[in-house]
């Protein structure tokens, strides 16, 4: 049996939907989806099964112009996880053509295309013609010399199995890194923070502090079975802190009713989760929350 394993980075602007293909080629979701860019932080990586390939994904924070400390930690680690892996996906919003933040990623491909396959995957196929997508696909082939395209929709799962088929086929021959039933590799504190950032972020929309993060505190195992989980969600402003809360904490309270039944569906088991919200107007300066989050702070520099 020749077994096979590598990774794959998801490469794209912010919103292209890589976090919502991982999930579909994972099965699972490991990766938070919302409508608001700029979601996915740290590199979760998802790992999907394919016949005898083991793919593991790199899910890159979207790439766009950075502008504080945390966008260019958050741009690093994008880039970084595209050399780490042996095929890099640029994935493509079929109704957007190649927008300025595209045209960028294009020129930084050259970089990590060295010695790597570079696959072209176009998503939202269902939002255009089909000339338009001929159209699109030629242009950008022109302007990179990708290994493949594919035209998906990751939301609906139309083309992902040719796509995880193909992937499987190019991953370099060698024993698995991972256990077969492990589906990623963040630790579950992480994860179950990003359940309730992603929770808080469907229920703010506009009024959502973007400088706003939630790390899990505590995780205790008790002798029934369930999770007791203590989870902080920082803040920089004590407005913004009213605004977390919702009126006579109405908004934490929805938001911790919703976490707590994903994380008790995820888990597999019983959850009692405890949310505290706390103003920490430099937490964007600390160290210690680039940690949390899986990024550099000095990448941020």
């Amino acid at each position: 049996m020749t077994t096979r394993a590598g990774f794959v980075a998801l490469i794209g602007e912010p919103n292209a939907g890589k976090s919502t293909l991982l999930n579909r080629m994972v099965g699972a979701k490991v990766s938070i989806v919302t409508h608001k860019v700029q979601t996915t932080r740290a590199r979760v990586r998802g790992v999907a099964m394919e016949g005898e390939s083991q793919i593991v994904f790199v899910d890159t924070p979207g790439l766009f112009q950075p502008r504080r400390r945390l966008d260019r930690a958050m741009v690093a680690a994008a880039w970084g996880g595209a050399a780490d892996a042996e095929i890099v996906l640029l994935l493509v919003e079929a109704h957007r053509g190649i927008p300025e933040g595209v045209e960028r990623i294009l020129e930084g491909l050259a970089d990590v295309a060295q010695g790597r396959t570079v696959g072209l995957v176009i998503n939202k196929i269902d939002r255009v013609q089909s000339e338009v997508l001929l159209g699109l696909t030629k242009e950008l082939n022109d302007r990179f010399d990708f290994a493949e395209t594919f035209l998906i929709s990751a939301e609906r799962g139309h083309g992902v199995e040719d796509l995880r088929s193909w992937l499987a086929k190019e991953l370099p021959e060698g024993p698995w890194l991972y256990p077969e039933d492990q589906i990623a590799d963040l630790p579950m504190r992480m994860i179950a923070a990003e359940i309730t950032r992603e929770k808080l972020t469907l229920r703010l929309h506009q009024e959502l502090p973007y400088q706003m993060t939630v790390e899990t505190e505590n995780w205790e195992e008790r002798k029934d079975g369930s999770a007791k989980i203590d989870q902080v969600i920082y803040v920089v402003r004590d407005g913004h802190k009213g605004i977390v809360l919702g009126k006579r904490g109405e908004t934490i309270k929805s938001v911790s009713q919703s976490s707590r039944e994903e994380l008790t569906e995820f888990l597999g088991r019983k959850v009692h989760l405890f949310l505290q919200v706390k103003v920490r107007p430099n937490w964007l300066e600390e160290a210690e929350r680039y940690s949390e989050m899986g990024l550099d702070f000095k990448d941020g520099n």
